[in-house]
């Protein structure tokens, strides 16, 4: 659906914005390194994780008629080395929002994370 008009895309970004703060939790971003699950409904392994970064409430920042920005995340330490390949957004609820790949839907500054160094991401805009 590449061709929906500008309200239609505005109301899925809004819908998504809700979604993102539902659950009595803070909404988090999950860096993983191997491979990438080929959806967001196949389990990740958790001995992938490599750091946890956890959004403000509320975590969106900006709806904009073509993306929604949210707040940057807080600091967190690194629980796992490894390099970085994909990450997953869950919301509040623990629920998956969505999976992006490093270096193609978010960049890193480096992507090889050291146990015990640290991560934040400053800006994530995501788009229909």
């Amino acid at each position: 659906m590449n061709k929906t008009s500008i309200k239609a895309r505005l109301a899925m970004i809004q819908a998504f914005a809700n979604f993102m703060d539902n659950g009595s939790q803070s909404a988090t971003v999950v860096f993983y390194e191997g491979v990438q699950p080929a959806s967001p409904a196949i389990t990740a392994d958790s001995n992938n994780a490599l750091v946890t970064l956890t959004f403000p409430e509320p975590c969106i920042k900006e709806v904009s008629a073509s993306y929604i920005e949210l707040h940057p995340t807080d600091t967190a330490t690194v629980i796992k080395a490894g390099t970085a390949t994909w990450a997953r957004i869950y919301n509040g609820a623990g629920e998956i929002a969505a999976d992006l790949t490093v270096g193609t839907d978010i960049s890193l500054a480096n992507t090889n994370l050291a146990l015990g160094g640290t991560l934040s991401v400053t800006s994530i805009k995501l788009r229909p």
